[in-house]
């Protein structure tokens, strides 16, 4: 065998290895990724299922303000109907600014407030909102190190051959929520 074979077998056999650790690596970041919203999409379903108890405790306390109970309600049935998930985060952001919405109602109404149900209802969605941050988190993470993969060089080629596309990061959907808190005394 010559040196000239010999060599251009080596070179072969890096570029297949090259060749397939990259699409695995881009295969794996892939599945990290939609790990992270499954992840995240665990979380929204269980906010989701307390929206309903949460919407009847405020029903009796504040029927006259049916508009931010039914936007409430609105905003839940459009992440039901969310066929994408760009769609379903979009809505999870419009649910999440109704849900603020309604917590703010509260403050009107002091029986409300004081209400044992209410109260436990409010605790459990503040612990979902931590758990849906910390999982947001996660999943933007995931999503930005698949999306680099996707464009920097030379994973590009492999990703451009074999259709990888990127995906969207959970983002804040509200310029009011990236505003500084105004704390008065």
């Amino acid at each position: 065998m010559s040196i000239g074979l010999i060599i251009t077998i080596v070179i072969l056999a890096i570029i297949v290895i090259w060749f397939i650790s990259s699409y695995n690596k881009l295969v794996g970041l892939r599945n990290d990724a939609r790990e992270g919203f499954s992840t995240m999409d665990v979380y929204l379903k269980k906010r989701f299922d307390l929206i309903p108890n949460l919407v009847e405790t405020v029903k009796g306390y504040a029927s006259h303000e049916s508009n931010t109970l039914e936007k409430v309600i609105q905003a839940r049935n459009s992440i039901a109907s969310s066929t994408t998930i760009d769609e379903k985060l979009q809505n999870e952001n419009m649910l999440t600014d109704t849900l603020r919405s309604l917590f703010a109602l509260s403050e009107s109404y002091p029986d409300l407030k004081a209400n044992q149900n209410f109260i436990d209802l409010q605790e459990k969605i503040d612990g979902v909102e931590q758990d849906i941050a910390n999982s947001r988190k996660y999943y933007n993470g995931t999503v930005k190190a698949l999306n680099n993969a996707i464009e920097m060089f030379p994973s590009n080629i492999i990703a451009k051959i074999f259709k990888f596309e990127e995906m969207t990061m959970f983002e804040v959907s509200n310029e009011g929520e990236r505003e500084n808190v105004k704390v008065q005394f």
